[in-house]
């Protein structure tokens, strides 16, 4: 029997509350650092700059062909082996940004090469250096281009802090399963009331998304 009074009480929705908070703090912080690092390490990759690219090339390649959980429990209990030990915040936070940056580098490194290598030809032969090329004419073009997969990437970062209850991170999902552990009649609700917070957030995002893609047209 499902008792949607019980769960949807005011203190049970203002401990889910304190979790969603939690998960988008943990989101908003891993999505500005991964795109600031997956930038880098595209731009990186793209101008082939001798050893480092290859060397991040491995790295990128690696990273992506790993379980996002593995990376979190690496983070928050091998780490402290070596002697860095992170609380459950910034281990979860950690883990997100290793993972996602590499997932977003190769969205940009793909983004910087689909732009015509005529224009990079007609910028140098204009007097531009490589770097005011890169910077000025082809990275800008590049990430309109990249917004539609960035903001899907982004929104897949958001549900992956969902992972994080494997630390016991204090976020949503771990917050809706200590009240499903009070009572069993408050499962399908409070799942249902999870799933339609992360709904909001991740239709919204694909929401900015689409009329930024419009704006470009």
């Amino acid at each position: 029997m499902m008792d949607f009074a019980g769960a949807y009480a005011p203190a049970h929705l203002k401990f889910l509350l304190q979790g969603f908070l939690v998960t988008l703090e943990v989101a908003f912080i891993s999505i500005v650092l991964s795109f600031i690092f997956g930038i880098v390490i595209g731009v990186i990759r793209y101008t082939k700059i001798p050893v480092l690219s290859q060397l991040l090339a491995v790295l990128v390649e690696t990273i992506r062909n790993l379980p996002l959980l593995l990376i979190i429990f690496f983070t928050y209990f091998a780490l402290p082996e070596v002697g860095l030990k992170l609380d459950k915040l910034y281990a979860a936070i950690s883990a997100l940004v290793i993972f996602e940056s590499a997932m977003l580098s190769e969205i940009v490194r793909s983004g910087l090469q689909s732009i015509d290598k005529g224009q990079i030809e007609a910028a140098r032969s204009s007097g531009l250096t490589y770097g005011q090329t890169l910077w000025y004419i082809i990275l800008p073009q590049a990430l309109r281009r990249m917004v539609p997969p960035i903001v899907s990437q982004f929104i897949s970062l958001l549900k992956d802090t969902s992972l994080a209850i494997v630390i016991s991170l204090p976020e949503l999902m771990n917050h809706a399963q200590i009240i499903n552990g009070r009572n069993v009649n408050f499962v399908i609700p409070i799942f249902i009331l999870v799933a339609f917070m992360y709904f909001i957030v991740n239709y919204s995002l694909s929401l900015v998304s689409r009329r930024l893609e419009y704006r470009q047209r």
